[in-house]
């Protein structure tokens, strides 16, 4: 049985293993980064742990987003206590505010931000590409308008790979372009060449060895092309690699394989990362297919949107028929807000805009997911996965 340990805020977990405080440049990332511990007997699905300066988390494994250096709503002790065992931070949110410079000088996020498990920080690629921000590509980098206020700057993978280093999470990303779907043959071709032409920058231009850095899979829906941007990662060589360029309005199927084409040709030593990945089934179906890890604003979007998971579905909390629900959120969740209210509370607090519906609403969504990947571990372990995966699906009604 796993056991994730609570520490107290400001308290690095690695002191004692490595010697360094939080942000420390001259810790020391442990040599075996990632161990399969269980595989389940009849599908890809694997039982791992990911080892990091900061500490370690147990896979498969959802990481939830802190976009700007805090997951919303929630604190430090509130992650905790849900049982996060890492967060995403945004490197282009906080390269724009306050700037990694800002945050390198307060010994790095951990230190900033309270938060004593382990971080991982995107590059900065799909934001500059989803939100519309790009001004001019080239093999040298990306000329963008900050969302904040117009200004213009230039993003390389050697900035990219500066401001994760000035973050000083524990795993970062390179850098790599993001195509919107459907784009043609010729155009993500071109553009996986010019991905893994980046990052082989991004490994050159590393300088910390208390960090891993993990190559993205890109080429689009072609699985040719996957297959060449895989080998091209591998014969550079990274510390894990993660699938890019999914969830981008692409039905789930076609999701599923490029996940089926992909991970099998993932050395199986290596942790496989899904970005940006998803609702409750993919994460189900994405474990089945031998991912080891996700992250995804869903749960706490949706949340502030009155989206709540159930294990039967989604509820949207501002329905009338919830109005006079005197019954739990969901009588099977032994979350805070489950314990302790009702429906017809949570959406009178919803349609009056009170601050409390937010915080309420995203304990509950997260506390779903990270207890939804803890069952899936525990299945994983007693070699059930397959009577949970039926069950998974069942209780909402989906024959499989």
């Amino acid at each position: 049985m796993e056991k994730i340990e609570t520490i107290p805020i400001n308290v690095s977990p690695s002191a004692k293993d490595y010697g360094a405080p939080f942000g420390r440049k001259n810790a020391v990332a442990p040599e075996s980064h990632f161990r399969v511990l269980h595989a389940s007997e009849r599908s890809p699905a694997r039982r791992g742990i990911l080892s990091t300066p900061h500490g370690e988390i147990h896979t498969p494994a959802f990481l939830p987003v802190g976009t700007g250096g805090s997951v919303k709503g929630m604190d430090p002790e509130d992650l905790t206590r849900l049982g996060a065992q890492m967060i995403l931070c945004n490197a282009y949110h906080l390269y724009l505010r306050p700037g990694h410079d800002f945050v390198a000088k307060r010994h790095g996020l951990h230190s900033f931000m309270s938060w004593d498990r382990p971080i991982l920080t995107d590059s900065g690629g799909y934001q500059v590409f989803s939100l519309n921000l790009l001004s001019k590509v080239s093999d040298e980098g990306v000329v963008f308008q900050s969302h904040l206020d117009g200004s213009r700057h230039f993003l390389t993978p050697e900035k990219a790979i500066e401001i994760q280093e000035g973050l000083g999470a524990d795993i970062i990303m390179a850098f790599d372009e993001c195509l919107a779907y459907p784009s043609d043959y010729a155009k993500t071709d071109a553009s996986l060449d010019r991905t893994l032409r980046w990052a082989k920058r991004c490994k050159e231009a590393r300088r910390r060895d208390d960090q891993f850095l993990y190559g993205i899979v890109q080429g689009g829906f072609y699985d040719d092309l996957r297959q060449k941007g895989l080998e091209g990662l591998l014969e550079i060589g990274f510390d894990g690699y993660a699938i890019g360029g999914l969830s981008v309005g692409e039905p789930q199927e076609k999701m599923l394989q490029v996940l089926e084409k992909v991970v099998p040709l993932i050395p199986g030593a290596s942790p496989r990362y899904l970005m940006g990945v998803g609702t409750p089934q993919d994460l189900v179906e994405g474990v089945a297919r031998g991912i080891d890890f996700f992250d995804c604003v869903l749960p706490t979007r949706h949340a502030r949107t009155g989206a709540l998971f159930i294990g039967s579905g989604e509820i949207a909390i501002k329905n009338a028929q919830y109005a006079e629900d005197d019954r739990p959120l969901d009588p099977d969740c032994g979350c805070y807000t489950c314990r302790h209210f009702s429906r017809a509370y949570l959406r009178h607090l919803f349609m009056a805009k009170e601050l409390l519906a937010v915080r309420l609403n995203t304990l509950h969504n997260l506390y779903y997911y990270l207890t939804l990947m803890k069952t899936i571990r525990e299945a994983i372990e007693g070699d059930s996965f397959e009577k949970f995966y039926k069950a998974f699906y069942e209780k909402r009604g989906v024959e499989q």
